[in-house]
């Protein structure tokens, strides 16, 4: 199996608070190279460091002998990296660690196209398409990224299809070929020249240096098992909350989850860009007590097609939150006298999201058993069944014709011709503004879409006691109420 994430931007502003032994006066790039001589794994994804004698670019964690200073450069991200001509270690293997958690915080156009461009839209709709969705010109948004992650969105974008194509590569035994489309090159050559210069390897080469435990699963990796896959995540986690709530909603037909707890299985339908997919989850608890920088979910995903690869991936880790900077939120939580019991019993307590925005909305709405209903009814059923996995959630657009009335009928209208928009790349104000404009629409439930669908991290329902020492997680601070049982007696 294989750790799967895209290369991701920094959280400078996390540097100082999480570097305690660093003195206050020191520069950024000291801050770095402290980090880079401790092999602190808390910075994996928020900087990458390249070595000029080596020309490798590295993880903060990296176990190899540390560079001296006056050799390192830093960058915001891999790509940054790969643009200045540095390629991949191959002992650390930088492209795969978790990406940082800013971009999935900030609302601002740097944040909302660094999530976009992981959701696969420049690879489908090109920059042009990236710059529409943003509500910006391509050159705008060019010179914004340039500015801020030290890339463009081509360059991210190709750093992103490497990576998808080294997971590819070394879990699977799919021909060269057909690696080459799925992971959205535009040609074998290109991607037989990006594959040199990002890893100085040939794509041969880099399959045959693939680690063991990812040998043993391309054995049995084929397109009818799956694709095997380690989704990566920073510092602790606690994936028992997550995954009882996944089950107390799971909707029949489109997910179940199974197992004893500790050890359960979550499994559910995705419609993608270019076909449909099923994926499984695995519960993995971690040693209690313990940090050691990060861990993982270990997943496998069947798509009909394999271009929804890196797209469903990007969702998933939306939906565990595995992108959160667990170090930030239980800081600053755990200095709240109501809170720090709470975070000290359930340290890397996550903010779960959504596999499809648009569903989530009209489930929250309607509720389960009305979910059940209308995918009974309107769901698209699977041409090949998986166990109980029979439908894909019906899209906005048959909802809206098939129930053209009341509040679900208007939410589904919405959603469908684009009034309502709830894609990664959104804005999360405009969003709720026009979620509060639709009829019927209540003011708790959106904030439920904001926290959930939007990936807000810092929202409290309307009316509710929540104080600002708690900004800007607040939506993690009610989930440490759920998981103790007491944010029920507060509302």
């Amino acid at each position: 199996m294989s750790d799967f994430r895209q290369p991701g931007p920094p959280v400078w502003r996390r540097l100082d608070s999480v570097t305690q032994t660093v003195e206050h006066e020191k520069t950024h790039e000291d801050v770095r190279y402290e980090a880079v001589r401790s092999r602190d794994a808390r910075f994996d994804g928020a900087f990458f460091f390249a070595v000029e004698t080596t020309g490798i670019y590295c993880r903060p964690s990296c176990p190899a002998v540390t560079p001296k200073r006056r050799n390192v450069r830093f960058f915001a991200t891999a790509a940054a990296a790969q643009g200045s001509g540095f390629r991949a270690c191959r002992r650390c293997r930088p492209d795969a660690v978790p990406g940082s958690a800013d971009w999935n915080v900030r609302a601002d156009v740097v944040g909302r196209a660094m999530r976009l461009i992981g959701d696969g839209v420049v690879d489908r709709e090109g920059v042009a398409g990236l710059a529409v969705r943003l509500g910006y010109s391509a050159r705008q948004v060019q010179r914004q990224l340039t500015a801020e992650v030290g890339a463009g969105p081509v360059a991210l974008a190709r750093a992103q299809r490497a990576h998808t194509a080294r997971v590819l590569l070394q879990t699977t035994g799919l021909p060269v070929t057909e690696i080459a489309f799925a992971s959205g090159f535009a040609s074998v050559r290109q991607f037989n020249d990006t594959i040199r210069a990002v890893y100085a390897a040939t794509p041969s080469e880099l399959r045959a240096a693939a680690p063991a435990r990812d040998r043993a699963a391309r054995r049995t990796a084929t397109t009818s098992a799956g694709v095997p896959l380690r989704l990566a995540h920073r510092g602790p986690y606690q994936p028992g909350p997550v995954f009882d709530l996944l089950r107390r909603e799971a909707v029949a037909g489109v997910e179940e989850v199974s197992g004893e707890r500790g050890r359960r299985v979550y499994r559910r339908t995705l419609r993608l860009p270019y076909g449909t997919g099923i994926v499984a989850v695995q519960e993995r608890p971690g040693p209690p007590g313990t940090d050691t920088g990060g861990g993982w979910l270990e997943a496998r995903l069947h798509l009909t097609d394999l271009r929804d690869l890196t797209t469903s991936v990007q969702r998933l880790r939306r939906l565990f939150d595995l992108d959160a900077d667990p170090y930030a939120v239980d800081e600053r939580l755990g200095a709240d006298p109501r809170l720090a019991p709470l975070v000290a019993a359930r340290p890397g307590l996550r903010s779960p999201g959504t596999a499809d925005p648009d569903e989530l909305a009209v489930r929250a709405l309607v509720g389960r058993a009305e979910a059940e209903r209308l995918v009974q009814r309107y769901g698209k059923a699977l041409d090949a069944p998986c166990g109980t996995l029979t439908h894909l959630f019906p899209e906005p657009a048959v909802l809206a014709e098939a129930v053209p009335d009341g509040t679900p009928g208007a939410l589904a209208a919405a959603l469908a011709d684009g009034a309502v928009r709830l894609d990664p790349g959104a804005d999360r104000d405009d969003a709720e503004r026009a979620l509060l404009a639709v009829p019927g629409l209540d003011a708790r439930t959106v904030a439920v879409v904001r926290t959930r669908a939007l990936g807000d991290p810092d929202v409290a329902p309307p009316g509710a006691a929540v104080p600002d020492t708690w900004r800007p997680w607040r939506s993690y601070a009610l989930n440490h109420l759920r998981a103790a049982g007491e944010w029920e007696n507060d509302r």
